[in-house]
């Protein structure tokens, strides 16, 4: 779809090199890493992350020559948090839940036909899943956050997604038909909260709940992931409703947030 707009390739291509940095974190990424994880070739990789460097949104550690996320990434990351109300609470949220629960915690956020996501931290029971980091990017369905978001939309828009999406599932998610994925939406919209039985990664199972918007537009969920003995089914049910006690009380968080807005004034017509 974006390939009809002139220049979008070079930008997701872009993009692409931008969230490969990204996912590594504090590690950070050589040439040769970020040439396989995009699939791009080393002459392109090389001069898009230059470009990258260029505009302050890359940075190349001058020692190891690996390259990290750049300040203009955490100046962006700032307006979007203002913007979006999370913030703090957010990373209250995820912290209460991985304590609760002894579990990693986690909170995505919803990008058009995707999930992303975007905090973590780990509970203290010593066995842990690593399917899923900060950065790490998924089509809306695949694992419990991804789940709970896609559930949590209208019919007609999970069937915009599932079509948009349907390529990258038969290409890179063989468990994750759209068949499959319309299942598990009802499944999910019965329960409230979504569960993923190890689809992803074997082993590591995983629990969801959706996180609205003050006008009831999805744009994120919290989630609990653990390896499979620590999900049976009467757990699920308990870890499901705490998930979704927690993303009501981030979503009163947001309403008091927006009520707290002042409203835009209206722009005086000249005639005025």
């Amino acid at each position: 779809m974006s390939d009809a707009i002139p220049g979008a390739q070079a930008v997701s291509r872009a993009l692409r090199v931008l969230r490969s940095v990204a996912r590594t974190r504090t590690v950070g990424i050589n040439l040769a890493q970020l040439v396989r994880d995009t699939g791009l070739n080393k002459a392109t990789a090389h001069r898009l992350v230059l470009a990258l460097i260029a505009e302050g949104m890359v940075e190349q550690d001058p020692q190891s020559l690996r390259y990290f996320v750049g300040r203009e990434c955490y100046v962006l990351g700032g307006i979007a948090s203002e913007r979006f109300g999370l913030g703090r609470e957010a990373v209250d949220a995820v912290a209460r839940l991985a304590m609760w629960s002894g579990d990693s915690a986690f909170f995505s956020i919803r990008s058009d036909v995707f999930a992303v996501c975007v905090l973590r931290e780990d509970g203290d029971y010593p066995l842990k899943t690593h399917v899923l980091q900060p950065g790490t990017r998924h089509p809306l369905g695949i694992g419990a956050g991804s789940l709970a978001m896609l559930a949590a939309l209208g019919d007609t828009e999970v069937d915009r997604v599932l079509g948009e999406n349907e390529k990258i599932l038969k290409k890179s998610y063989a468990n994750f038909s759209s068949a499959f994925l319309r299942s598990a939406v009802t499944m999910t919209r019965e329960r409230g909260f979504s569960v993923n039985e190890g689809l992803v990664v074997s082993g590591s199972w995983g629990i969801g709940a959706a996180v609205h918007s003050p006008t009831g537009d999805v744009i994120g969920a919290l989630s609990i992931a653990a390896v499979e003995s620590r999900l049976p089914k009467d757990r699920q049910s308990e870890v499901g409703k705490h998930l979704m006690k927690e993303a009501k009380r981030l979503e009163a968080h947001l309403a008091r947030l927006s009520a707290m807005r002042p409203e835009p004034k209206p722009k005086r017509s000249r005639s005025a």
